[in-house]
């Protein structure tokens, strides 16, 4: 059944979700919803709780507090083939041959699509009758994807995919993403640390610094909020003429200072304006983690009108 039918509910929303191990915290108060047949990008610094955020939504962990639900209700009650996880260390068994493997996603899923998890693997030359153990870090993380995409998901789930993969087979792999997202109307929520590629590949962000959503919401929308500022330096803080919009973040090389600003109406003073692109942003956030969070009208979650899971703090 593809997202094109849920396109009046988010894929996901979390309210106040929160996950604390005995270390600390490492999610803390995240609120944010995913609309629908988006591609996302959950991004963030080591540690910042990506993966803590990927397993409660696969049901891999139970949040401390909070609630979550995935396309209205709560993960547990989903019915399994709507969503995909893939582990960062892509787990599959080594003793497995690769048609086994798919043999083994074909048991299991309902819904599965053995043509497309065979013409994944295929695209990438990977044959049919190799042990999944002695298999490239490439190879192998095109079966996972295969296996991924061969339940058909609503939502998939992907947890730093092509991390070991080198740039060509990156980028084959991401089209091979994009295309079957596309045809099916999945919605995809992927983190990464390469920043570069979310230009092309997302229309959506979330970006996670020290357990909290700093940053989510569409991307065209968080582009259009933010303006870069450069000008001359006046002694060592933001111009007068700036001080009424809102900071993210101020630096300063030489005569010169840039600052990356929400305006808040025209912007005064001798100071040049430009857009940025979205790994310009990203990056800033990512340097700025006092800056004060923005979640954009599309990003913010709804009061709760459906079912939800209740952890108790």
């Amino acid at each position: 059944m593809s997202n094109g039918m849920y396109a009046g509910e988010p894929a996901l929303e979390a309210h106040g979700l929160g996950m604390r191990y005995r270390r600390g915290w490492a999610l803390k108060d995240c609120s944010f919803r995913l609309p629908a047949g988006r591609i996302c990008g959950l991004v963030g610094p080591n540690g910042a709780g990506k993966t803590t955020l990927l397993s409660i939504m696969a049901h891999v962990l139970e949040p401390t507090r909070g609630t979550l639900s995935l396309f209205g209700a709560a993960p547990g009650s989903v019915d399994s083939g709507r969503t995909s996880f893939l582990a960062q260390e892509k787990p599959l068994y080594r003793r497995f041959t690769v048609a086994e493997t798919l043999r083994l996603g074909r048991e299991l899923n309902t819904g599965w699509d053995q043509r497309a998890a065979e013409d994944i693997v295929r695209a990438g030359n990977v044959p049919l009758d190799t042990k999944i153990g002695t298999l490239s870090g490439g190879q192998r993380t095109r079966v996972a994807l295969a296996v991924a995409l061969g339940k058909r998901p609503d939502l998939l789930l992907l947890d730093e995919p092509m991390s070991d993969l080198d740039p060509v087979a990156r980028k084959e792999l991401m089209g091979t993403l994009l295309a079957e997202a596309a045809e099916r109307g999945t919605t995809v929520l992927m983190s990464t640390h390469v920043l570069a590629e979310l230009e092309s590949v997302c229309d959506y962000v979330v970006v996670l610094s020290g357990g909290e959503v700093r940053l989510a919401g569409d991307v065209d929308e968080l582009l259009s909020v933010h303006t870069m500022a450069t000008g001359a330096k006046e002694g060592e803080n933001l111009p007068a003429s700036l001080a009424h919009h809102p900071l993210v973040e101020y630096r300063t090389s030489g005569r010169q200072f840039t600052a990356l600003i929400r305006p808040e109406g025209p912007v005064a003073g001798p100071v040049e304006t430009d857009s940025l692109s979205l790994e310009e942003l990203l990056l800033t956030y990512l340097r700025s983690p006092d800056a004060p969070p923005l979640i954009t009208p599309t990003a913010q979650a709804q009061d709760q009108a459906y079912n939800t899971r209740t952890v108790a703090a």
